[in-house]
């Protein structure tokens, strides 16, 4: 088979049935692949970012994802979803057409080239914020082919390929090859046995759960280690869900000192952490306060494991917790389980405000849904819910770009179209791709938008020197009838009591339809979290740790071993200052 065939045949055998891009001359060769695939589709987006960040959606349920586009002007603009994805461990491949070898290798000045024509330089623009790249060649097409995509299965972090044109339509062979990887034993038995020891020796260990937990598809090995070990569980913000609410080992999720007193005070007493896939930013762990040394504690990541800061390598985050799973012993250990999600909502009547959306959203919510969750004030929200049986929770909390979320719903319907998928965006991060709602009524999907109108970014407000400051203003949109100017079936509303929104909701659940909220507040309301966070941040008082401490090389989350202690003394250096 050609090139472009064999590149999409060995990505549909890692479970991606659909390509999102936009189209360019440069790439028709591989989209013709995707067509002529009968296992695959195409699925056209408004522009490259939001393809990026529809990938980036259906890679975060599938596992992963894949965008083509085209040379220079296509690939630079999805280069910020990529680098998302890069950052939060989300396996997305960038695929580009670019123009024929013949061309590169004479560097002939042909369309979306730069006028000095450096036909490498977009690919050399990736290599930063890619695990790795590949351009190909005639020597080079299956090699490269199977060398990238190993790397993409190991590492879930994207990979970059550039296929010149006529290189699409090359004769290769279709050699079998298995991407998979296995554990080296040796280590993996090591590991095993020192992680048991120190277990078995500890008087409270806790379980800390984290997002790579997902990425490295070990959430059942996860669970099934919590259960047979009975060691009490807590997770981080970008963690949610990954043990259900009721299950009676668990902590909740752990604030720092903003919430939640019994998994901080279990974090600062225990004498045995096991964290599994943990991402240590200032959103995700509310700050770098964390009540124990991360030194000296066990963190299982995706392909290496740390047992007191030594790293052992090559071993499979799912194989450890695995192991671990098979040789515990099973434990009572006494705790207080502390409330989990909001008390409930009163009958409504007032004005809408965020002490009434969650709560009420909370109840709303059903076994299997999925949540999206736009960046900013809403996962503040969202995150001290209690979450049915098998809610997937998502939200892009370390990139944190605004307008990820509306295309990245578009990529998890695709995704899982048999879930009923929730949106809650802000109006300021809508305004940046709210254009994909086309393709989810051309494509026939039909999640539930909502969307806070909150006149501006409502989080940078409070950031702000002046809430007033009119940097933090946008322009107010009718979203209730901009869903309507689209073609296809959507019931959309407008609501700003507490009573409204509670019968809009209700109607979504009789409705056979895209369904799109527009929920309107003071532009100074956030959920009380929000604000303790964020004026805490502004004011210098977010309790970091001393740059004596040094952090765990993990590749999951940065290749420079000091990227938390500059990040700090950068945060220090930024609030220097500041008024509270």
């Amino acid at each position: 088979m050609n090139t472009a065939e064999y590149l999409i045949k060995k990505l549909e055998e890692l479970g991606i049935n659909d390509f999102f891009g936009l189209p360019g001359d440069y790439n028709f060769n591989i989209l013709y692949a995707v067509e002529n695939n009968p296992k695959t589709n195409w699925i056209g987006c408004t522009n490259e970012l939001n393809a990026g960040y529809a990938a980036d959606g259906y890679a975060r349920q599938r596992g992963y994802g894949a965008i083509i586009t085209t040379y220079g002007v296509g690939e630079l603009s999805a280069i910020n979803a990529i680098a998302g994805s890069f950052a939060e461990n989300v396996p997305v491949i960038s695929i580009v057409g670019v123009p024929a070898t013949k061309y590169i290798e004479n560097k002939t000045l042909v369309h979306h080239n730069l006028n000095e024509v450096r036909p490498y330089a977009f690919e050399e623009a990736h290599k930063s914020i890619v695990e790795t790249t590949a351009f190909l060649n005639k020597g080079n097409i299956k090699s490269e082919i199977d060398r990238i995509l190993s790397v993409f299965v190991k590492e879930r972090r994207p990979v970059y390929i550039a296929i010149p044109s006529d290189i699409a339509l090359e004769e290769i062979s279709d050699e079998y090859v298995d991407y998979n990887w296995s554990s080296n034993s040796e280590v993996l038995e090591e590991v095993i046995d020192k992680i048991i020891k120190k277990i078995s020796e500890a008087s409270k260990p806790v379980i800390l759960g984290d997002v790579l937990v997902k990425r490295f598809d070990a959430k059942l090995e996860f669970k099934e280690f919590a259960a047979k070990s009975g060691i009490p569980v807590t997770n981080f913000l970008m963690g949610n869900n990954l043990i259900n609410s009721d299950y009676d080992k668990y902590l909740g999720m752990y604030y720092s000192s903003y919430r939640n007193p019994i998994a901080r005070q279990y974090l600062e007493e225990t004498d045995c952490l096991i964290a599994a896939g943990p991402v240590y930013s200032d959103l995700n762990a509310f700050g770098f306060n964390l009540p124990y040394n991360i030194n000296s504690h066990i963190a299982i990541y995706g392909t290496h494991t740390y047992i007191e800061d030594v790293k052992y390598e090559n071993i499979k985050m799912s194989d450890v917790l695995e192991g671990i799973s098979q040789r515990i012993e099973y434990k009572e250990y006494e705790f207080e389980k502390p409330q989990i999600g909001y008390a409930g909502t009163t009958i409504p009547g007032g004005e809408l405000t965020s002490e009434y959306i969650y709560p009420r959203l909370q109840e709303y919510l059903s076994e299997n849904d999925i949540i999206i969750a736009e960046t900013g004030i809403i996962p503040h929200g969202i995150c001290q819910m209690k979450f049915p049986q098998n809610v997937e929770v998502h939200t892009q909390t370390l990139w944190g770009s605004i307008g990820w979320a509306t295309p990245a719903t578009l990529g998890v319907c695709i995704a899982n179209p048999n879930s009923r998928v929730i949106l809650v965006t802000g109006d300021g991060s809508h305004q940046l791709t709210a254009m994909e709602i086309g393709n989810m009524l051309r494509l026939g999907i039909k999640p539930v938008i909502i969307v806070l109108n909150n006149k501006g970014y409502t989080i940078e407000r409070i950031l702000s020197q002046n809430p007033d400051d009119s940097f933090n203003d946008i322009v107010n949109m009718n979203y209730s009838k901009f869903a309507r100017i689209f073609d296809g079936e959507v019931w959309a509303t407008k609501v700003a009591t507490e009573d409204d929104f509670d019968k809009a909701l209700k109607v979504t659940q009789i409705m056979n339809k895209l369904c799109y909220i527009e929920i309107c507040t003071d532009e100074l309301d956030m959920p009380e979290l929000t604000r303790e966070v964020m004026t805490n941040f502004k004011s210098g008082k977010n309790p970091v740790k001393s740059a004596n401490q040094n952090y765990p090389d993990t590749k999951s989350i940065t290749e420079n071993h000091n990227y938390s202690i500059k990040f700090e003394t950068h945060v220090h250096q930024s609030l220097k200052g500041l008024d509270e």
